[in-house]
């Protein structure tokens, strides 16, 4: 066990090395592509579910509009559990401290358990008030709940796995997690059609159907993380202090993308009174939106490790040069979505629903839209940088301070 556990602290050395000296463009076009095609395809979940659905039921395809913000809260809370514990084990391999960076990965599993736990409580006595004010049609507010109490409930996949994702890709692994994200998207197509309408003996579920090949894709992409990334929480006396410092880190995440939701919920409430087509078109165009960028934020935490890495390093040429890399990506990735919203949005939103309705409430609000949100396409990848800054910063203060080193303090 001992030999193992050796082996594999070389092996992390070897692999997050490559972050101080390797070519900056050689690191992202290593580490970025599999992680945003991985996002891409956690983006599908949502815009498979909303293709099956529509075809089955209009008040349905509404149902998931209304849900589209707590799942939102969902993946930000998860990925910002994850981005704390990523950005901490990456600092403290730079600075080889690899038992300190398992404690970190122990506890980040044990305090995302915790936030699922409360999460789900509470979403269950909120659920159908939300709904309430956010659709007119009866049964597009039944089936919100119900899809979104199956999709909180079974949320759990989703909070570990970013922990285990994130625990690989301070390794430097990014091939896993993509694979776990490729074979979890592919669980939930399979699955859609088969739960949403009944195929083959199954009973039809409808939504029900659609939530529950969700929740089976994320599971499977827990479990593929997993194997390999599971790490064993420290002692009780540990975690407390461990998780502080992972939730300090992880939570300006959080917030960013919790604002968002925010500003979606209040849309939802105020559209619900000219219709569920409106609240219908408002949560497809936030999914197509996602589509394009899930991908950026993504790439924002991809780089984090590598500004972690070479900050703590002194290393401040590498971690300008990363910035510069990174929005040359951002501004090639945004040239595709803006020519989707532009040019195809009759074509796009046809997808889920030829609705004339729909239609002709979709079409201006996809153009327009777009036009006050495109240079968040650029910014995506510059509050990393800011949190890393002033992250290490503040520890290195602390730490002269108290007139200890800095790996002391890991």
């Amino acid at each position: 066990m001992g030999k193992k556990t050796r082996n594999q602290d070389v092996k992390t050395k070897i692999d997050s090395s490559m972050f101080g000296t390797e070519s900056i463009g050689k690191i992202l076009l290593h580490t970025a592509p599999p992680v945003m095609l991985a996002q891409l395809i956690q983006a599908l979940y949502n815009i498979v579910d909303s293709y099956f659905v529509g075809k089955f039921s209009a008040n349905g395809l509404t149902a998931l509009s209304v849900i589209f913000p707590v799942q939102l809260v969902i993946t930000a809370l998860a990925i910002g559990i994850g981005v704390g514990v990523n950005t901490l084990m990456a600092r403290q391999y730079a600075q080889n401290e690899s038992e300190a960076a398992d404690k970190t990965a122990g506890t980040g599993l044990v305090l995302t358990v915790a936030c699922w736990a409360l999460f789900t409580l509470l979403a269950m006595a909120l659920l159908r008030p939300y709904a309430s004010m956010s659709a007119q049609s009866p049964e597009a507010v039944e089936l919100a709940v119900l899809y979104g109490r199956i999709c909180c409930v079974g949320s759990l996949g989703i909070f570990m796995e970013s922990v285990f994702t994130k625990v690989h890709q301070a390794n430097g692994n990014m091939a896993l997690p993509m694979a776990a994200q490729i074979a979890g998207a592919l669980t939930n197509i399979a699955l859609d059609p088969l739960l949403i309408f009944g195929m083959f003996g199954l009973p039809e579920m409808g939504i029900a159907g659609a939530a529950t090949a969700t929740v089976c894709g994320q599971f499977v992409a827990m479990f593929i993380t997993g194997a390999r990334g599971f790490r064993r929480p420290p002692k009780r006396k540990e975690m407390p202090k461990i998780a502080g410092r992972v939730i300090s880190l992880g939570c300006p995440y959080t917030i960013m993308n919790t604002m968002c939701t925010v500003y979606i919920v209040a849309l939802n409430v105020i559209l619900a009174g000219f219709g569920d087509a409106a609240v219908t078109v408002l949560g497809l165009y936030y999914k197509m939106q996602a589509f394009f960028f899930i991908p950026l934020l993504s790439l924002s935490t991809c780089i984090i490790p590598v500004l972690s890495y070479n900050y703590a390093r002194g290393s401040y040429r590498r971690c300008r040069a990363v910035m510069r890399d990174s929005v040359i990506l951002s501004l090639a990735f945004m040239l595709v979505g803006v020519f989707c919203f532009e040019a195809l949005p009759s074509q796009v939103i046809s997808i889920f629903s030829r609705e004339a309705e729909v239609l002709a409430v979709g079409v201006p609000i996809f153009r327009n839209h777009l036009r006050r949100v495109r240079p968040g396409f650029v910014s995506a990848p510059d509050p990393p940088l800011a949190g890393c800054v002033k992250s290490q910063a503040a520890e290195k203060e602390f730490c002269a301070a108290a007139k200890t080193p800095l790996t002391s303090r890991y």
